[in-house]
């Protein structure tokens, strides 16, 4: 890839994938067929993958240069009950074991809630956890890079400082931006200027190291928000985040990496996207 360019793809398969094969083999079959290519696992309610299945992921992934990553389980909580952390742990490894063996680079996971707790405190918690996951992921010899998300309602660990502070920590973990979480999460329609991007962007490359703007994983859609952050994903021509003005700071500081598309007309608005940043 130049210093300018994206991977452009789907957050799980594509509506058109048709039935045969299906399944991710097929996911991956329609995203080169439309002309993306990256594709995010929609792993999100569970882990059933068997080891063959994962091997004709990876087979297919390569032969059609489809970029791969996994999102895990949405039930996973760094700040989870002592009694609760062993099941979200294990999620986490799981989608991180199997989607190493599927070729995937990056897990993006959600990092879980605060609980009504001081972010500083439940960092406290949420550190060891995370930092105990890598260090065991490199043992096995699994270099996967583990994403905690951006989240868009204020409740939720996952702040951008959150998940910098999670990187910084920890080798081996980078945040999974996602940019239409980071417009609703205030509640207030801010972080929707190029002005608030580029702030963004300079604090991210003076926290993390200017490098990690060339390897960033972008969630994209439009999105419904009120007072308390995110409602609903919505089609981007049907939302108020200004994608022209992410894509100029974007631009501006020469960021690669990848950019996934979550709307609810997910390769529409995906191939959308990757036009509109062509074009610019």
């Amino acid at each position: 890839m130049t210093s300018t360019e994206f991977r452009f793809g789907t957050v799980g398969s594509p509506t058109s994938t048709p039935k045969k094969p299906g399944g991710s083999v097929g996911a991956i079959q329609r995203i080169k067929e439309l002309g993306l290519n990256a594709l995010e696992l929609g792993w999100v309610n569970s882990v059933r993958v068997t080891e063959k299945t994962c091997a004709e992921i990876k087979g297919t992934a390569e032969d059609h240069e489809v970029a791969i990553s996994v999102h895990a389980p949405y039930f996973i909580n760094l700040n989870a009950t002592d009694e609760e952390w062993p099941k979200s742990r294990k999620r986490l490894m799981d989608a991180a074991h199997f989607g190493n063996l599927a070729g995937a680079t990056d897990i993006i996971f959600h990092p879980g809630s605060y609980f009504g707790n001081p972010p500083q405190e439940v960092m406290k918690i949420a550190l060891p956890r995370l930092e105990g996951c890598i260090k065991e992921l490199r043992a096995t010899g699994n270099p996967a890079v583990l994403r905690p998300e951006t989240m868009g309602k204020s409740a939720m660990l996952g702040s951008l400082q959150d998940t910098l502070e999670m990187s910084k920590s920890i080798g081996g973990v980078q945040p999974c931006l996602d940019f239409a979480h980071l417009h609703a999460r205030p509640g207030d329609g801010s972080f929707n200027t190029y002005e608030e991007w580029v702030r963004l962007l300079e604090t991210y490359a003076d926290q993390l190291g200017a490098e990690y703007l060339k390897d960033l994983h972008i969630h994209l859609s439009g999105i419904e928000y009120g007072a308390k952050g995110e409602k609903n994903h919505l089609k981007i021509e049907e939302a108020d985040l200004d994608i022209r003005a992410l894509f100029h700071a974007l631009k501006e500081f020469n960021c690669s990496g990848r950019i996934l598309c979550e709307s609810p007309i997910l390769e529409e608005d995906a191939l959308l996207l990757q036009k509109t940043w062509l074009e610019m």
